[in-house]
């Protein structure tokens, strides 16, 4: 053999020979076990989320403001006892999901009192803008007070009201989704968070609900709670009935896909009957304003031809 190219072998085979053994040791010392990997993963990822909100919250002047209402009604004492608890129930039942709601609802409500009452001060007695007499003054600026004190709630009763309307109205597409979930061989609440997914451009209200009710079912400990609070934060009896049945499915183990199946034929027939009786309503509601704008109309332009006909031979 050549003495070149056997010198030339030999380094090749020292080269890589010192290549693994600086790799082996390299990973020797610098090895972690998997767990140990992963969780430091997990703390980096963790501590950037972090940092992250917290940036977030110190550039963001809505975070800023929120936080200092929030600071405010802690040391006023204003969420605390059952009334704040009310208070949250009828702004979630609003469609108001978010935790600073009730802050922003309590000082909504101190401050539009007295931002109406300066307001009609203002326009009556400084400026003049409304010419009333003195007497008339006082119980308008009380009004505008006392409406200051009634709008929020109404407001919220109001969306509250329609909200479950539209829970009642579109329930029975949620259910049919639903049913065709369980029928593939979904649980419950991944048959919720996929109807959640799917409905979330189309019915936003019954998404929203279906995706808080599949995490509570699924970090909540007792089943029957996230039931429960599906059932109360909708406040609609068609929610309730199918929280009802659902409750039997899981007491009893009755299939869930049929009693989904007969609950939506009943709300669909439901919600026919009631536009059925809303248009046999419609007569009697159309007769007053047919009497006042339609009939005086039609006599005119029947009777005025008459009527200039016999003018014009009278003269």
């Amino acid at each position: 053999m050549d003495p070149a190219l056997s010198d030339k072998s030999f380094m090749i085979i020292v080269a890589a020979a010192t290549f693994v053994a600086v790799w082996a040791v390299t990973t020797a010392l610098t090895w972690a076990p998997p767990m140990e990997a992963r969780l430091k993963a997990l703390r980096t990822r963790r501590m950037k989320t972090r940092g992250e909100r917290s940036a977030a919250a110190k550039t963001s002047p809505k975070a800023t403001s929120i936080g200092v209402l929030r600071r405010t009604a802690d040391r006023l004492k204003l969420l605390r006892g059952e009334a704040a608890d009310l208070t949250t129930l009828k702004l979630r039942r609003a469609g108001f999901l978010s935790g600073d709601a009730a802050v922003v609802f309590v000082f909504v409500k101190l401050a539009l009192p007295l931002l109406l009452g300066f307001l009609m001060i203002a326009l009556t007695a400084v400026t003049n803008v409304l010419e009333v007499s003195e007497e008339l003054v006082l119980p308008l600026c009380m009004g505008a007070v006392l409406a200051g004190f009634v709008m929020p709630d109404l407001y919220v009763k109001n969306l509250a009201t329609k909200r479950r309307e539209v829970l009642n109205y579109i329930l029975p597409e949620g259910l049919d989704l639903l049913t065709i979930c369980v029928e593939a061989g979904l649980s419950v609440d991944a048959a919720f968070r996929r109807v959640s997914r799917e409905l979330r451009g189309s019915m936003p209200e019954l998404a929203v609900e279906f995706e808080i009710t599949a995490r509570e079912l699924t970090y909540l400990p007792d089943r029957q709670q996230a039931l429960e609070n599906l059932a109360v934060r909708s406040d609609s009896p068609a929610v309730s009935a199918l929280v009802n049945a659902l409750r039997q499915t899981e007491k009893y183990g009755t299939p869930l896909a049929g009693s989904l199946r007969i609950l939506s034929q009943e709300f669909r027939q439901s919600r026919a009957s009631k536009a059925e009786e809303k248009g046999a309503r419609m007569p009697a509601l159309m007769t007053v304003p047919l009497m006042v704008f339609i009939l005086p109309t039609l006599i005119t332009v029947l009777l005025a031809p008459a009527l200039m006909s016999a003018f014009g031979t009278a003269k």
